[in-house]
């Protein structure tokens, strides 16, 4: 597996560089790729061999143990950021049977707009995030401080660059104030969009794909050292296709620098759950990556 990553070395200065993360090593290929935005670019109509040209450089490039990462951001210490630079990060909504049914669950009114949109022609999508406010793997998520009712969302995330071409796969968490919704659809944005409330693991598993991958999503929260929620879902209950998300995101609207689409949770703990501070959550698919975060307040 080769992942597109984002990291700060000291060895190299302090400024982000690319790399690619391969059998336990990374590789700096920022020399022919400067930044995610402009390789996304370059890789219009030709993404496979874009990423095969990325791969031809690795016997060339200076690499690094990826062993000497830190697993959480630290000013002089080697660390990945997140796997996104001026990307925005979109998501859909209520893609699986089971978050039709916890949105159904939390609405004050019975839920039946999320009934419809479960069916409906058109997919609900919405902004998540910028991508310099993306939490990388090892920082701290958080909670809002005005809600009751915090959960994550464990979710695939796919990487398209601005042809709307398929790039990769990365792990993403959509955090998400359960209660805030479900007191009105209208108040989306308040419950979807805070600090600290994406989060990506470390990379872009490259893979020009035009279906799903069949991975299962798996999310364990550690409260204490203690077990407090796990569950998980797999990708092939995803309602809607690859690429019909595809086409609605970029209809009638463009992403010059590429988009990142949180794909929709499977997974929704029980009502009487919430996240609190110093909670620890832990999310992996299968084939793809890992990423871990600590809880915080925001």
């Amino acid at each position: 597996m080769t992942h597109l990553v984002r990291f700060i070395h000291p060895q190299i200065g302090p400024h982000p560089h690319l790399g690619l993360l391969a059998d336990n090593t990374v590789y700096d290929v920022s020399d022919v790729a400067l930044s995610l935005g402009a390789w996304l670019r370059s890789s219009q109509g030709r993404v496979a061999a874009a990423i095969g040209e990325l791969e031809t450089q690795m016997p060339r490039a200076a690499s690094y143990p990826a062993s000497d990462f830190a697993p959480a951001p630290r000013a002089g210490a080697p660390h990945y950021l997140a796997p996104v630079d001026d990307q925005e990060i979109w998501a859909a909504g209520v893609t699986y049977e089971q978050s039709r049914a916890a949105r159904q669950e939390e609405a004050q009114d019975g839920g039946d707009i999320y009934a419809r949109v479960y069916s409906a022609e058109r997919p609900e999508l919405f902004f998540k995030a910028a991508g310099w406010r993306v939490v990388p793997p090892g920082s701290a998520v958080g909670i809002r401080a005005d809600a009751s009712w915090s959960v994550p969302e464990p979710e695939l995330g796919v990487l398209f660059n601005p042809a709307m071409e398929v790039v990769g796969f990365a792990v993403g968490n959509d955090m998400s104030s359960r209660d805030i919704e479900g007191e009105n659809p209208l108040y989306l944005p308040q419950a979807k969009i805070y600090n600290r409330s994406c989060a990506l693991g470390v990379g872009i598993l490259l893979n020009p794909a035009t279906d799903w991958p069949s991975a299962e999503i798996c999310v364990r929260i550690k409260r204490q050292g203690t077990l407090a929620f796990e569950g998980a879902a797999h990708t092939s209950r995803i309602k809607r296709s690859l690429l019909e998300l595809a086409e609605y995101l970029g209809r009638c609207y463009s992403f010059p620098e590429g988009v990142l689409l949180l794909t929709g949770t499977g997974t929704v703990p029980p009502p009487d759950f919430t996240l609190a501070v110093g909670d620890v959550i832990r999310i992996e698919i299968e084939g793809i990556g890992e990423l871990t975060n600590l809880v915080q307040l925001t």
